[in-house]
């Protein structure tokens, strides 16, 4: 089970600046140390002979064993049996080792190389002028004006198989039973309970929008509390002289595990691009108002790799290349001491308390122990010399979509049948229930610190009393914080995503909790692979109607609009609208009862048999 917790440092790139010309320099002087010249004539006459180039050959490939041997020594060179292929060494990056193709081994490809010897970005400018015409046209407004809203499907880019159901003739795709792992897409129009979709209500017109995103799809992250693909390939490669896959997984006979760590993958940069793209052209009217008051808007995300990464994808795709002068990105550092509201666990030190943050993994072990039982009967005897457990085979599951969203395809997606897949998209909302959303006791105290920054800036009131994860420093200046704007953006995590969900108080997708580990209830409203999929998206939107009084708010996640009936004052509507003013209010009373110095700080304890679904500890 991998966690969102994980920190990595970004260092970005400096490159240098990119002024020379395309053109050879007059003084080549100046130059001859660090570039190569420009030939006079193509058409020069060959210097070398054929005798030359050998030598050269021979010397150069004598040099490169040299090099490697004083690298890493005499491991550079051992093999395991007589037919070896080339892998590369997760513990040193860019060397190469000698083993045998047994599976289970780590494959790696490091590129870029960190010294590229053919890189000279001065001789490739990204700006030469002669641009021709770039006059632009209206901005976009599919939310306002298409007489339909356009549904995200998936992945159209991923080879995923589609799954046979119990119902004849019927397919489903499994790209919708993976929890957190699933690609986000539209969700159903009645999933959250509303028969309301998110095009504009009748009446109605968008005024505003605070859109809140997941980063894309990623690697598996370092930590995992259950499963975990590294581990069980570590496993494998401790015995790899003594087992042996048949039948289904003779595959593994020649697999190795190729999956990085933590940062986002290809398909996970094309998510955001795209998510980039699609709020364009549902919201790019919204520019018009930055337009009119001279200012640019300022979108957040965090300091980790794929939190950055996913928000420059985001911005090509939302403004285009170059985005430069189109909006400024605010990066919050995600690291232990600094108040963070997309990372808020940095600060509450009883989130690093396993006995409270941690209680999903039971729940997903003793429901794996039910709903895969069958599968480790079917799979043990096709796989000799290796005795698998019920977490080895939770990996295979795991494997399926963590493969598929980096490499376009998995082996392991077609080893189980549609129920146990259904097994696995319960075990991560069960996960996710007690460790992250409604059932978790620190939810409601993690996604505070946003709620009060959502009220800022509906209010345009500077924030009065700092006494959550909010940062001060950032949120009290008007430039890094602004309170005036038509449109924000920020980018978190799928665990803060929940956290601020159930602070919200949008109890209607806690309507089935607590959730049982022994079978699936029938009717759930909270669904992982719904609520918090990669990239998943939450719309604020605001708008303003003909047919109610005062300004409106309402909740869109993946374009599914969610009841605000659980929150005080909003009435049943239609089409999920609450008066912003009745919003504010009711957000605002959370804020005042909800305690961060107790949650966060002092060792409380959970009682056997107790449980929680509003987000919050035991009374105290």
């Amino acid at each position: 089970m991998d966690a969102e917790r994980g920190s990595r440092e970004y260092k970005p790139y400096d490159a240098e600046p990119e002024r020379e010309s395309l053109l050879p320099s007059h003084s080549n002087e100046a130059n001859a140390n660090t570039e190569p010249s420009v030939p006079h004539s193509c058409y020069s006459k060959p210097r070398f002979g054929v005798n030359h180039l050998l030598i050269a050959f021979v010397t150069g490939t004598l040099s490169c064993f040299v090099t490697q041997y004083a690298i890493c020594g005499q491991s550079c060179f051992s093999y395991r049996g007589s037919d070896a292929a080339v892998v590369h060494s997760p513990t040193a990056p860019g060397a190469a080792i000698l083993a045998s193709p047994w599976a289970g081994s780590t494959e790696r490809h490091n590129f870029p190389p960190s010294t590229p010897s053919n890189a000279f970005p001065s001789m490739f400018p990204t700006d030469v002028g002669y641009a021709g015409g770039t006059p632009t046209g209206a901005e976009p407004a599919v939310v306002a004006t298409a007489p339909s809203y356009p549904m995200h499907t998936g992945a159209s880019v991923l080879v995923v198989p589609e799954l046979l159901s119990n119902a004849k003739g019927k397919t489903n795709s499994i790209l919708k039973k993976w929890g957190n792992l699933s690609p986000w897409y539209s969700v159903d129009r009645k999933a959250f309970g509303l028969d309301s979709g998110p095009e504009t209500p009748e009446t109605c017109r968008v005024t505003g929008l605070h859109f809140l995103h997941r980063h894309g799809a990623r690697y598996p992250t370092a930590y995992a509390s259950y499963g975990g693909p590294a581990k069980f390939s570590s496993r494998l490669n401790a015995a790899a002289s003594k087992w042996t896959g048949s039948g289904d997984l003779e595959f593994m006979n020649e697999w190795t595990y190729k999956l990085g760590e933590e940062v986002l993958t290809p398909f996970g940069r094309k998510q955001l691009f795209d998510l980039g793209i699609s709020m364009r052209l549902k919201y790019g009217f919204l520019l018009k108002n930055f337009t009119e008051t001279n200012t640019i808007p300022v979108f957040r995300t965090e300091s980790q790799d794929r939190m950055l990464a996913s928000a420059m994808n985001f911005a090509i795709g939302f403004f285009g290349y170059p985005f430069e002068g189109q909006y400024q990105q605010s990066i919050t550092i995600e690291a232990g001491g600094f108040n963070n509201t997309l990372a808020p666990y940095k600060t509450c030190p009883n989130a690093d308390d396993k006995s409270k943050s941690d209680r999903g993994r039971d729940y997903v072990a003793t429901w794996a122990s039910i709903y895969l039982k069958k599968a480790l009967a079917r799979l043990q005897p096709q796989f000799s010399g290796y005795e698998l457990s019920i977490e080895d085979v939770y990996v295979f599951q795991q494997l399926c979509p963590y493969e598929t969203v980096a490499l376009g395809y998995s082996m392991f997606c077609d080893l189980f049948t549609e129920e146990e897949w259904d097994g696995f998209d319960y075990s991560l909302d069960l996960f996710f229930w007690y460790n992250s959303g409604f059932g978790y006791p620190l939810a409601r105290s993690l996604g505070i610190g946003y709620v009060q920054e959502l009220v800022a800036r509906l209010t345009h009131t500077p924030i009065a009393t700092h006494n959550s994860s909010t940062n001060a420093t950032l949120d009290d200046n008007p430039i890094t914080f602004p309170l005036q704007q038509s449109l924000y953006v920020d980018a978190t995590h799928e665990v803060v995503v929940l956290h601020i969900l159930a602070a919200l108080n949008l109890s209607t997708l806690a309507a089935m909790g607590p959730l049982p580990a022994d079978h699936i209830p029938s009717k759930r409203t909270f669904k992982v692979s719904e609520l918090a999929p990669f990239a998943t998206n939450v719309q604020f939107q605001l708008l303003e109607c003909t047919s109610q009084p005062g300004p409106q708010i309402r909740i869109i996640v993946n374009d599914g609009v969610v009841p605000l009936t659980g929150i005080e004052g909003c009435s049943e509507q239609k089409d999920g609208m609450c008066p912003v003013d009745t919003f504010v209010a009711a957000e605002k009373k959370i804020i005042g009862q909800t305690d961060w110095a107790y949650d966060c700080m002092v060792d409380w304890t959970i009682p056997d048999g107790w449980n929680t679904t509003t987000g919050e500890p035991p009374k105290h």
